[in-house]
Parts: C-alpha cells; sequence; structure tokens
C-alpha cells in the first residue's frame, strides 16, 4: 500500500498523544502526580496537541476533506467511523478532567471520574484505529492479530515517554514512570517483532488464480499487463517496497523507534532528577517519535492489497 504522510502523522502523533492523555488521567487519579495546574495545562495542552494534529491530518487523505463528517455516521459497521465517534466523544471528558486539574488543582471526587472516562476513551480510539487495518481481509498483513496489540502497545509506550519527560522537567520524576516506559518500549518492542515474523512466515493464501477463479485448470499467469501505464490502483494499493529496502527499514525503526530510547532511558534511570534527566528524557521522546514514522511507513509499504493479483503480483 502506498504510505500516506497524512495517515503516518495521524497515526504517530494521534497515538502518542492518546498515550500521553491516559497515563496523565490514571496517575493523576490514583494521586502518583500532583494536581499542579501548570503541569495539568503543559501536560494537556501537549496531548490534545498531538491528538488534534493527527486527527486533522487524517482528514487531508480524504478525497473530499469537507464531508470527512459523514465518517461518523456509520458507526455500526465501520471501524473508522468509531474511531470518529470515539474521538470525539474523548474530547468531552478530557476536556472536563483538564478543567478540573487546572483550574481548581482537584483530580479527585468527580473530577477522577471525568479522568477515567477520559483514559477509557482514548484507549478504546486507538483500538479503534488498530481495527480500521486489522478489519481489511483483502490485505493479509493487516488482516493480522498483532496489528491492533501493536497499535495500541506503541501509543501507550511513547505516550509514556513523553509523560516521563514531562513529570522530571516538573521535578516529579520517579524511577517508577522511567522503568514504566522501559517496559512499555520493550513490551511494543517484543510485539513488533512477532508482527513481522508473522508476516514473514504466514503463507500468502491467495495468487493469481484464487483472483480469477481459474486456479482449478491450474498455475495461472498474466499473459500482458492490464494498462499500458501506471493507475491509481497500482499507485496506492500496488505499492511494494523491496525486501533489502524493507529490512534497512526495520534496523532503522528498531533503533530509532525502540534502541535508542531504551538507551536515554537507562541513562535517564542512572541520573535520576534534574536538568540532565530532563533533556535525555524528551530526547528519547524525540527519537521515538522519529522512529515511529519509520514504523509506521514500513507497516503500509510493506502490505499488499489483493488487488495487485490482476497486475503482476505472483501472490497477495
Amino acid at each position: 500500500m502506498h504510505p500516506a504522510y497524512s495517515v503516518l502523522l495521524f497515526t504517530t502523533f494521534s497515538g502518542a498523544g492518546y498515550g500521553l492523555m491516559i497515563l496523565l488521567c490514571l496517575f493523576a487519579v490514583a494521586g502518583a502526580i500532583p494536581a499542579d495546574p501548570v503541569m495539568g495545562a503543559i501536560g494537556f495542552g501537549l496531548s490534545f496537541a498531538m491528538v488534534t494534529f493527527g486527527l486533522a491530518s487524517s482528514a487531508f487523505h480524504l478525497g473530499h476533506p469537507e464531508r470527512a463528517w459523514r465518517a461518523v455516521t456509520q458507526w455500526r459497521s465501520s471501524w473508522l467511523s468509531r474511531e470518529g465517534v470515539m474521538a470525539l466523544i474523548t474530547y468531552v471528558p478530557a476536556g472536563l478532567f483538564a478543567m478540573g486539574w487546572v483550574f481548581v488543582e482537584d483530580t479527585s471526587g468527580v473530577w477522577a471520574l471525568f479522568g477515567v472516562a477520559a483514559a477509557v476513551g482514548a484507549l478504546a480510539t486507538v483500538y479503534c484505529t488498530g481495527m480500521i487495518y486489522q478489519s481489511l481481509k483483502t490485505i493479509r498483513q493487516w488482516h493480522n492479530d498483532w496489528v491492533t496489540s501493536v497499535y495500541v502497545l506503541l501509543a501507550v509506550a511513547t505516550g509514556a515517554l513523553w509523560f516521563n519527560a514531562l513529570v522530571i522537567a516538573f521535578g516529579e520524576g520517579r524511577s517508577l514512570f522511567t522503568w514504566l516506559s522501559i517496559a512499555a518500549l520493550s513490551l511494543a518492542m517484543v510485539a513488533k517483532f512477532g508482527y513481522w515474523h508473522s508476516i514473514d512466515t504466514a503463507k500468502a493464501p491467495r495468487d493469481t488464480g484464487h483472483a480469477t477463479g481459474l486456479g482449478r485448470l491450474g498455475t495461472v499467469r498474466q499473459w500482458e499487463p492490464a494498462h499500458t501505464q501506471t493507475n491509481y490502483v497500482q499507485r496506492e494499493m500496488g505499492f511494494r517496497v523491496a525486501r533489502k529496502h524493507a529490512q534497512k527499514l526495520r534496523i532503522y525503526a528498531l533503533l530509532a523507534g525502540f534502541i535508542v530510547p531504551l538507551v536515554l532511558c537507562l541513562a535517564v534511570a542512572a541520573v535520576a532528577n534534574g536538568p540532565a534527566a530532563a533533556i535525555l528524557a524528551f530526547l528519547a521522546a524525540a527519537v521515538a517519535m522519529f522512529g515511529m514514522l519509520i514504523e509506521r511507513w514500513l507497516f503500509f509499504a510493506e502490505a499488499q492489497h489483493v488487488a495487485a493479483l490482476y497486475y503482476g503480483a505472483d501472490s497477495a
């Protein structure tokens, strides 16, 4: 599939924003961090900015962005619509909880209910995003049980990095938060390896014989191209990265998305607190975001739609 930049930005930034929102809400409700109005304003400001930027970016992938509102009307059958509905709903409790934190300096009582609702809504939104892709039976690399799990774990991991950097910057950092980031990143990396192993070892279920319905007669091969020049279907659904390039990009995604941030987090754990720890923590979050962009690009580039079988692909 063709990796559209709008969707890469959407899945990367909205995931990190929702991950940050989940942790801000849960730890504040649990009383693990104080209701500092400045920290709350900056934390939720960053979270809302990343979520809104991501959601706005996704609209540019539509042929008619002005009709984006219609997507939420199909929530009974469409994971894309459910994602949109959950995203809109989540703004309400998240905004109310942020108001209680920033203006009332209280994250308990009724405000805590808003915080829990916002955390659940954010998690549900990320889950719906993953299911948009996992539900597509026409793309083997996406119709995979690992997809949604990886989406959720990456959101929590990147959100944990930003959360850790934020609390350290305000002098509220604890080794617990740093080790939470390390654990979340490690778990996400294991899940990503599981996904890569799954798509590399799974046998392609369809070939040209399946596509044409002539497989029962023997091996089916394309006699000549269906078109004299590349068309929209080939550009969007037949795009595929060369295997040698995919292996290199996996290494880059692994290094920038997981290994380097893990090393930086270990350095943060050693420093514990102060300006040096804050700089290292923010650097870990920034590097991880760059790595996630590579990982997302590869997620789309390695996927092949069954429509490619009509344009010369051996299997899909």
